[in-house]
């Protein structure tokens, strides 16, 4: 493996400020790596080398003339492929997309563009972000770096595996139930799912038009503070978009870093913690609280009630939207088309049916159908209208608890990555993997996902999750980077540098 691909995005962007490398250099370096491994991690579906190198040609122009268009300016990312990208392919791991290429660029794209990090390709993702292990891409799983006979996590698992596989520094990815975070739990990478409305929606293939989040998954705090500061800011183009300024999340990721909590006021969440939870996924976040103490922090327990109902909550409410949304993939304007077969005239109900047939998933149509079913006459406030009161419940809980804690804290994920093929024919216990990480979605508060060890039952990783108030997102950046800091210096290096190597066929 080359160096420059174990270099944290951070180092990459210093070394080409100095003139130590080039990003020609740097993006060749990880398309290369991509080249190695991905055949066995499938994390990316669609790799762009001709565009990213042109892109790092530009960015080497730009350091040489003196004018770098951010400090992230040459350094690599990837992409997940529910973004628009214009000119390369965006499928949203559906078969009901392929081969669809955007004529324009969601912003988060425009902004990396603008900012100068070369686009490697897009990864590989659940169908339509409905999922939590990136099994349900019409395109074949991805695989966990850590166990190729694992999950990475989902919907967003390509994003994450790619990093965790030091494919790419940097992702893209979207958290509408824990989407990003649940990943990065799962893969031993950091995973940021920003203020909703923080991050433009402009260009994202929605999913749930009040869940859906883009944000950074990265392998270090500040990486993601980074990339964060890149893609995040008011877009006039998305009606859901903040009109504020980016919180200041990296100079909170760097103040962090220097284990800056004395005094801080944690919450961990009595609902989000225990039974349920894999004992070693418990013990290294009892762990991590407990270093949290140490260094000052005051913790305390705080109780949020309507928790227990998040999860029923969202799949209804979620359904429901996704129901919506993806009634415009209906064979006449863009996308996969299918003739029924045996009839001479298909008329226009027919030819949708047999291309929705044809070309979503099963997770996809089960979803509609439970969506659907929930915004039916008769059924609609039996269903949605109280799983809507239920939202605004928690987000009343979120509230209580912020007038006691300064962020709050609880495992990422309730266990670590399962075997590929081990929950498909059960949905509910995959929809489980979202408990800890959906009530975030429901109230739009930010929150980040750092590895915190791993569990001594199976030696995988796996997370804790921080969550702050709304536009509060440089404290989950704070007490994510204290904790990196200090579960680093615990484990005696970075948790990936224990990741097998995939060269070798380790994994």
């Amino acid at each position: 493996m080359s160096d420059l691909t174990r270099l944290t995005a951070a180092e990459i962007g210093a070394r080409l400020a100095s003139g130590a490398v080039s990003s020609v250099e740097v993006t060749q370096a990880h398309l290369d790596r991509i080249g190695e491994v991905d055949g066995a991690v499938h994390a990316f579906l669609h790799v762009d080398a001709e565009g990213a190198l042109a892109a790092a040609r530009a960015a080497d122009e730009r350091r040489a003339a003196g004018s770098p268009a951010s400090p992230l300016d040459g350094v690599p990312v990837a992409v997940k492929d529910v973004l628009a990208t214009k000119g390369l392919p965006t499928t949203c791991g559906s078969r009901i997309l392929e081969g669809w290429v955007p004529p324009y660029d969601a912003t988060v794209v425009a902004r990396l563009r603008a900012a100068g990090l070369p686009v490697l390709g897009k990864t590989n993702m659940d169908e339509f972000a409905m999922g939590s292990s990136t099994e349900h891409s019409a395109y074949g799983p991805t695989h966990n770096p850590w166990d190729l006979d694992r999950i990475p996590g989902g919907s967003g698992g390509g994003s994450a595996a790619a990093v965790a596989a030091f494919e790419a520094p940097l992702a893209v990815g979207t958290d509408t139930g824990g989407s990003i975070r649940q990943p990065g739990a799962v893969t031993g990478t950091v995973g940021v799912k920003p203020t909703y409305g923080g991050v433009s929606r402009y260009g994202l293939v929605a999913l749930a038009n009040s869940l859906d989040q883009a944000g950074p998954v990265t392998r270090t705090v500040l990486d993601a503070a980074l990339l964060h500061e890149v893609i995040g800011g008011h877009d006039p183009a998305d009606s859901t978009s903040v009109d504020a300024p980016v919180p200041s999340v990296v100079e909170a990721a760097r103040r962090g870093a220097d284990g800056d909590v004395a005094g801080l006021r944690v919450g961990v969440v009595r609902e989000l913690t225990g039974e349920g939870y894999q004992a070693g996924v418990q013990q290294r976040f009892d762990e991590a609280v407990e270093l949290l103490v140490e260094a000052g922090a005051d913790v305390v327990e705080v109780s949020c009630p309507t928790f227990v109902h998040a999860l029923a909550t969202y799949y209804l409410i979620l359904p429901a939207e996704a129901s919506s949304n993806l009634a415009k993939f209906d064979a006449m304007r863009y996308g996969l088309r299918v003739l029924p077969d045996g009839v001479d005239a298909p008329s226009a109900e027919e030819v949708m049916r047999a291309t929705r047939d044809k070309g979503f998933g099963d997770e996809v149509k089960r979803r509609i159908i439970l969506g659907t079913y929930a915004l039916s006459s008769g059924y609609f406030d039996a269903y949605y209208g109280k799983a809507q009161k239920v939202r605004t419940l928690i987000g009343r809980d979120f509230a209580a608890a912020f007038e006691r804690a300064d962020v709050l804290v609880s495992p990422t994920a309730p266990t670590t990555a399962f075997r590929l093929g081990e929950k498909l024919d059960d949905p509910v216990a995959m929809y489980l993997n979202d408990l800890a990480t959906i009530p975030a979605n429901l109230a739009g508060v930010p929150g980040i996902s750092v590895p915190s060890g791993l569990a001594d039952e199976d030696g995988l990783p796996a997370g804790v999750q921080v969550l702050a108030p709304a536009l509060a997102d440089d404290r989950v950046y704070r007490v994510g980077a204290a904790l990196e800091t200090m579960l680093t210096k615990a484990w005696g290096g970075p948790l990936l540098d224990r990741a097998p190597d995939l060269t070798r066929g380790d994994a």
